[in-house]
C-alpha cells in the first residue's frame, strides 16, 4: 500500500500564515493609529473631511498589514498587494501632517534634528506614551527659555508649540513604520520569486502526491 502521508520538509499548499500582531511594522502602524486618533481629537475640527481622512489613513495601515498576513497562506501575491496599500496609506497620512505644518507655517523637522532620535529611542508603545513625550519636549523647551537670558532669548527661535510637536513626533513614527514596511515588501517578494504563488505550490504539492502513488 503506497504511502500518502506528506513527508517531512515537504511544504504543503498552504504556508503559514497570520501572526501579524508579531511583526514590528503592525505594532508601529498601531501605534500610529493610536497617536492619530488623539492628534486629530485635539488639533483637526471633527466635522472636517481631513479628520476622517486622517484617521481612515492610519487605520488603512493597520488593517491592510493584517488582511496581508491572513491571505498570505494562499496568496503572495494579495500579500504583497495588501501589504504595499498599508505603505501607500502611511505615505498619504505623512503628507497630511506636513500639508497641516505647512499651512500653519510650522516648521517641520529635518533629519538631523535630536528630538527624532529621542523619540525613536524612547520606544513608545502607546499613544498615550506619545503625548507624554510631547508633553516633556514642550517643558523642556519652556524651561530652557525661562533660563535664557533677555539677550539671548531675543535671538532665539520661537519655542516649540504643541501642534508642531505633535504633528512632527507622528511624522517620526510614519517615517519608522515605512522603513519596516519597506523591508517586508522585500522580503515578501523575494519569498514570491522563491516559493511561487498557490497555484505553482499546489501544482508541486500534487505532483509530488502522485509521484509517492507510483
Amino acid at each position: 500500500m503506497p504511502d500518502t502521508s506528506k513527508p517531512q520538509n515537504t511544504p504543503g499548499f498552504i504556508s503559514p500564515h497570520g501572526g501579524y500582531q508579531g511583526l514590528q511594522a503592525y505594532q508601529m502602524s498601531v501605534l500610529v493609529y493610536d497617536a492619530t486618533v488623539k492628534f486629530c481629537d485635539r488639533f483637526i475640527d471633527p466635522r472636517s473631511r481631513t479628520h476622517d481622512q486622517m484617521v481612515q489613513a492610519a487605520r488603512s495601515g493597520v488593517q491592510n498589514i493584517a488582511e496581508g498576513s491572513k491571505a498570505s497562506g494562499t496568496s503572495k501575491k494579495t500579500e504583497l498587494k495588501l501589504t504595499n496599500v498599508a505603505r501607500a496609506s502611511l505615505e498619504e497620512l505623512r503628507l497630511d501632517y506636513e500639508d497641516f505644518l505647512r499651512q500653519r507655517s510650522l516648521p517641520l523637522w529635518t533629519r538631523d534634528d535630536p528630538r527624532r532620535d529621542d523619540l525613536i529611542a524612547r520606544r513608545c508603545s502607546t499613544g498615550d506614551e506619545v503625548a507624554q513625550w510631547v508633553q516633556s519636549q514642550r517643558n523642556n523647551a519652556s524651561i530652557s527659555s525661562t533660563k535664557s537670558t533677555p539677550s539671548t532669548r531675543s535671538t532665539q527661535s520661537t519655542p516649540s508649540t504643541f501642534p508642531e510637536l505633535a504633528a512632527n513626533a507622528a511624522i517620526v513614527l510614519i517615517a519608522v513604520a515605512c522603513s519596516l514596511l519597506d523591508r517586508q515588501l522585500a522580503a515578501q517578494a523575494a519569498a514570491f520569486e522563491r516559493e511561487g504563488g498557490f497555484t505553482e505550490r499546489l501544482y508541486r504539492v500534487r505532483k509530488n502526491a502522485r509521484g509517492r502513488n507510483y
